[in-house]
C-alpha cells in the first residue's frame, strides 16, 4: 500500500494554520485535517490535569506516531502544528523521516499576530511573537505562504499547485539533514 501524503503546515500560533487547513480540505477532498491542538484534546481527556496526573510523555510523540499510522494506511493528512522546540523536532523528524511530506511555512507579520491574538481572546498576548524565536529558524520549506498578504484561498491554491507540480519535495529531507547536523555539532561541542 502506498503511504498517504502529509502536508505539514508549520507556523506560530495565530498565523492562520487552522483556517488554511480547512481551506485546503475544500480543494483536496482526499485529505483530512489532523491538528495537534485537536489531538491534545484526546490526551487531555485521558489525564487528570486538576490533580496533576499527567501522561509523562510529550503529546507530539503520540501525535506523530498517529500521523505515521494514518499514512501507512494510505490516508492523506494536513497537519496543523508548530515545530517549536528540540523535543518536538526530534519526534517529528525521527518518526516521519520515511514519509512523503510537503513542508509548508505559514507566515504572518508580528503586528498582525498580536492583533489576531487579541481578537481570539484564547491565547496569551505575545505567545506567537515569542515563538518566532524558534519557529522557521531551521526549516527548509517546499513552499512558504503569507496569510496576511494573501487570502486563505490564494495560499491554499499555491500549496495545491506546489503539490500537483512535478517539483521534487525536498524541504523535509533538507530540514532533517540540518537538524541532524546541528544535533551532531551540539554533541561534539559537549
Amino acid at each position: 500500500m502506498e503511504k498517504g501524503m502529509i502536508i505539514v503546515l508549520n507556523g506560530v500560533s495565530s498565523s492562520g494554520k487552522s483556517t488554511l487547513a480547512k481551506e485546503l480540505t475544500k480543494l483536496l477532498p482526499d485529505f483530512f485535517d489532523f491538528s495537534v491542538d485537536d489531538y491534545d484534546l484526546v490526551i487531555e481527556k485521558m489525564e487528570d490535569r486538576e490533580n496533576d496526573r499527567l501522561i509523562p510523555i510529550e503529546t507530539e510523540y503520540f501525535y506523530y506516531k498517529n500521523v505515521a499510522m494514518f499514512s501507512d494506511r494510505g490516508v492523506n493528512l494536513i497537519l496543523d502544528q508548530i515545530l517549536h522546540d528540540p523535543i518536538t523536532l526530534q519526534n517529528f523528524y525521527g518518526t516521519l523521516k520515511s514519509y512523503p511530506i510537503l513542508l509548508v511555512g505559514v507566515h504572518c507579520p508580528a503586528e498582525e499576530l498580536k492583533r489576531r491574538e487579541e481578537l481570539r481572546g484564547d491565547r496569551r498576548i505575545g505567545q506567537a511573537i515569542s515563538q518566532l524565536n524558534f519557529v522557521h529558524n531551521q526549516e527548509v520549506y517546499d513552499i512558504e505562504v503569507n496569510t496576511y498578504t494573501h487570502s486563505m484561498v490564494e495560499c491554499a491554491r499555491e500549496i495545491v499547485d506546489c503539490l500537483e507540480s512535478n517539483t521534487a519535495l525536498i524541504g523535509f529531507e533538507k530540514s532533517l539533514k540540518q537538524f541532524e547536523s546541528s544535533r551532531l555539532a551540539l554533541i561534539n561541542n559537549c
